[in-house]
Order: structure tokens, then C-alpha cells, then sequence
């Protein structure tokens, strides 16, 4: 499991929390997990399911009565990134303002990472 003593994995915003919690409640769930999986055209897609139970492999974060869990694989790739739930004309969704990304499909469905060695390197800095 990768973590960094004292801080959060991830952030959540006001907005985010607000939604998740209205998921969980409404649906009875335990809460979102979010990780990552291969796919799309910049090669790794964001993944988001509920989740029934807390896997013990899991980076927990909770805010204001949302909780998210961080599936194992993904915690490099997720590590700093700020979750916010975003509401417009056409479309309303969760949004990840993730710093790891280096580039973005043109539909903003998929992205691309630094590299695994410059992500560990730089973790490890902060």
C-alpha cells in the first residue's frame, strides 16, 4: 500500500462530499471506490463503484459523513488529487483534478501518467 504518514491520499470537496454522502444514504452503501484500470485512447481510465464493504487493502478517506476507498493499485496514481462534483447545463459528474496526469483524451474520458519511477520519486519527496 503506498501512503504518506499524515496525509490524506486524496481531498474531497464540499460539493463531492455532499454527493457521495446523498449516495450513500439513499442507496445504503458503504461508500464510492475509486481506482483506475487500463483503457481508453490515453491509455488508463478513472474507475468509480460503490462499495458494500471496506476492503482492509483500501486508503480510507472520510470528510463530513462521505467516505472514499482507494483501491490498492490505484493509490500511486490517485495520491494528491482533489475530487469535486461539478453540475452544469448538459451534464453533472464527479471530476478528478488529478496532478499526476500528463495528458487527456479529447473527450476527457481517459488519461496518461507520469511515468511509475517519477510518481515513486516524487511521492517520496513530500
Amino acid at each position: 500500500m503506498f501512503s504518506i504518514p499524515g496525509k490524506q491520499a486524496v481531498t474531497i470537496t464540499d460539493r463531492a462530499a455532499a454527493q457521495i454522502r446523498r449516495l450513500m444514504q439513499r442507496d445504503g452503501h458503504q461508500g464510492l471506490r475509486i481506482g483506475v484500470k487500463k483503457g481508453g485512447c490515453a491509455g488508463m481510465e478513472y474507475t468509480m463503484d460503490f462499495a458494500d464493504s471496506v476492503d482492509p487493502n483500501d486508503e480510507v478517506v472520510e470528510q463530513d459523513g462521505a467516505r472514499v476507498m482507494i483501491a490498492p493499485m490505484a493509490q500511486m496514481f490517485l495520491f494528491g488529487t482533489e475530487i469535486d462534483y461539478q453540475t452544469a447545463l448538459l451534464e453533472s459528474g464527479f471530476k478528478f483534478n488529478n496532478p499526476n496526469v500528463t495528458d487527456s483524451c479529447g473527450c476527457g474520458e481517459s488519461i496518461k501518467f507520469k511515468d511509475v519511477e517519477e510518481l515513486a520519486a516524487e511521492q517520496t519527496k513530500a
